[in-house]
């Protein structure tokens, strides 16, 4: 049986900075199997990029579109996918 596997990152837009957002993203990637990153940037999005099968990288993009309060997010922008990850999922500074 072979396994897709896919890649992506996205531009989270929204209220997802101060509201434990990232922690969230990362419990459920590494809950799912993926690895990857996810991390603050200066304009107040978050970036997150991720690998793994294609199953658990639809379900994560499902879930960062529905986050639980107080993050809210208004919508994804899809970022060219990386060509090097991390062997698991890490929270970047």
């Amino acid at each position: 049986m072979t396994v897709d596997f896919d890649t992506r990152a996205f531009k989270v837009h929204g209220r997802v900075q101060g509201v434990g957002f990232r922690w969230w993203v990362h419990q459920h990637a590494r809950s799912l199997g993926l690895k990857g990153t996810v991390r603050n940037c200066l304009d107040g999005t978050v970036e997150v990029a991720f690998s793994g099968s294609a199953a658990a990288a639809h379900r994560m993009t499902q879930l960062l579109q529905a986050c639980p309060a107080p993050a809210h997010v208004d919508h994804l922008e899809q970022l060219p996918a990386p060509d090097d990850l991390p062997d698991d999922f890490q929270i970047t500074f």
